[in-house]
């Protein structure tokens, strides 16, 4: 089986850039959620890897290698596992396959670990810039938030599609870091979402 995977940073964005891929795939998944994620632990991953350990796959295509992950261990550790798997990465915007005709490639892990080591360095200054563009904000007399006067009733916040799937993941078991990353969401919002989940007899009672 060859199975394209796709990810995507939010769910704002639409992946409709994946769509001049016009290779034929037995398989196409695309994840929506943040490349801090563990590979394993994305929807679609899972997916991806139950097929993987059934011997269903045997070739992955990335279009690029950010899209396995932003933390270079994660990402290491993860094409550590395909290698072992022996299955074929292809990362296709710079032409490069884990085995070609089957056999490992010697340069493989080289460039893949330099590249991952950069996608995490990339990550981290955008997020610097975005601190310091706040500041900088701030500074000048802007405010950050909800505008004041406005309220979300406690009854809208906890239908919120985010909020739902928030509380589902507590009734499994999840912890709260575990459900921030999974989630994209501060851990702060997952707090808020247990505690009113609580009061409002949601815990426990959720579907899952």
């Amino acid at each position: 089986m060859r199975v394209k995977y796709n990810r995507i940073s939010s769910i704002s964005q639409t992946g409709n850039r994946f769509e001049a891929d016009t290779d034929n795939y037995d398989l196409v998944l695309l994840d929506r959620i943040s490349g801090s994620v563990k590979f394993k632990d994305r929807p679609k991953s899972m997916e991806l890897i139950k097929l993987i350990n059934e011997n269903l796959v045997k070739e992955i295509v990335v279009e690029e290698l950010s899209r396995m992950g932003r933390n270079t261990g994660d990402v290491i550790n993860t094409l550590e596992w395909l290698e072992d798997k022996k299955i074929n990465v292809v990362v296709k915007n710079i032409g490069l396959q884990s085995r070609p005709l089957g056999k490992k490639n010697p340069i493989w892990k080289l460039i893949t670990s330099v590249m991952s080591s950069l996608y995490e360095l990339e990550l981290s200054s955008i997020k610097d810039r975005t601190m310091t563009g706040r500041m900088v904000y701030v500074q000048k007399g802007g405010i950050l938030g909800r505008p004041k006067g406005s309220q979300v009733s406690i009854s809208n916040f906890i239908k919120k599609p985010k909020s739902q799937k928030i509380l589902d993941y507590i009734n499994k078991g999840w912890t709260v870091r575990e459900i921030s990353k999974q989630c994209d969401t501060s851990t702060k919002t997952v707090m808020k979402v247990k505690s009113i989940g609580a009061e409002m007899n949601l815990i426990g009672s959720c579907n899952t």
